[in-house]
């Protein structure tokens, strides 16, 4: 969910040296138009997804993001962790983020807040951890850690 702090822990985490990957960021995920091509979405790019989760590391490797496609590799996680924050934080972090504009929109925090309410129950529901990401930084990230080094 946007605003629980995917990206700030994934660099903390890429800075004590895992390997990370933000699957929302341009190169992992693609604009798919729906099939009228009036909307649509942006998906996890299955082949640079399956390539990476194919290949061999020494150390945990740590995914970050959203989308609907990304329950077909969860076979292939170790562990998928919900990072969980109420809307008011969330909220609070969007406005005082500087390096994503999203959210910044009153049409972009009804859609944060729209997807709150239906999109994350069924992340926690197909998630095997979840993670009060109100707490520190560095308690959020040791949880990572130990979740990953399981």
């Amino acid at each position: 969910m946007s605003g629980t702090g995917k990206s700030t822990a994934l660099v903390e985490l890429g800075r004590r040296g895992f390997a990370v990957v933000d699957a929302d960021s341009p190169g992992w995920s693609e604009w798919v138009p729906d099939s009228a091509g009036a909307e649509g979405e942006w998906l996890w790019r299955e082949d640079r997804m399956a390539e990476l989760l194919a290949s061999e590391r020494d150390r945990t490797l740590f995914v970050s993001g959203c989308s609907s496609n990304q329950g077909q590799f969860y076979d292939r996680f170790d562990a998928v962790v919900l990072l969980s924050a109420p809307a008011e934080v969330m909220l609070e972090r969007i406005e005082t983020r500087t390096t994503n504009d999203f959210g910044k929109t009153p049409a972009e925090r009804d859609r944060i807040l729209g997807d709150l309410a239906s999109v994350e129950p069924l992340l926690l529901a197909t998630s095997t951890h979840e993670i009060d990401a109100t707490r520190p930084l560095e308690d959020v990230v040791a949880a990572l850690v130990a979740i990953g080094e399981a």
